[in-house]
């Protein structure tokens, strides 16, 4: 029996991963990752590395990052406590959702993660206070391969939920995308 619901959003390749929760009088069992699943719907390799992070307030935003080639990576993230707004870019030139954008709203209630293709920025907004997320990788980081676009880019024109109230000094580096920019080309 399938524990993970499984659908599509509007750019190809990112998924909407709903965890069937089994609960009875002791509480509750949730599976979050399952390769033979997950496999079937982009999940590619084992998992390199898994992360956990903490986010204390509401309004900050963490992103926009990704991965180039030959470091490129599949992430599944979801929010364990708390609520954010989750952003994911398309910044694959071949893709008919080229510099396009998905949201959605990930809880530690609603059981809901992102399946998150190579060749896509992805960040987020903290909706309340104390948020943790869970990310799967399916390649470990790679400093010299790592990239990131500004959140307020005014070329993808995200429409941030709240006022940005924190990010990290790294990510205030992001710079905008250039008219020249022509996306991650994967092999």
């Amino acid at each position: 029996m399938s524990r993970l619901d499984i659908t599509d959003t509007p750019i190809p390749g990112l998924k909407r991963v709903h965890s069937r929760r089994l609960e009875d009088s002791r509480g509750h069992l949730e599976r979050v990752f399952c390769c033979d699943e997950l496999s079937s719907a982009g999940w590619q390799g084992p998992v390199a590395q898994a992360n956990v992070t903490l986010t204390h307030a509401r309004g900050t935003v963490r992103g926009m990052h990704y991965q180039r080639p030959p470091d490129a990576e599949v992430k599944l993230v979801r929010c364990l406590r708390g609520v954010v707004w989750d952003v994911v870019v398309d910044l694959r030139p071949n893709s008919p959702t080229f510099l396009r954008w998905h949201a959605e709203t990930m809880s530690g209630d609603n059981q809901l993660a992102l399946l998150i293709p190579m060749g896509c920025a992805h960040g987020f907004q903290t909706l309340s206070d104390d948020v943790e997320m869970l990310y799967m990788h399916s390649a470990r980081h790679a400093p010299a391969s790592e990239g990131g676009i500004s959140p307020s880019d005014p070329r993808l024109e995200i429409d941030w939920p709240l006022p940005i109230t924190d990010m990290s000094p790294r990510d205030l580096s992001f710079p905008p995308l250039t008219p020249s920019f022509e996306g991650i080309v994967l092999p």
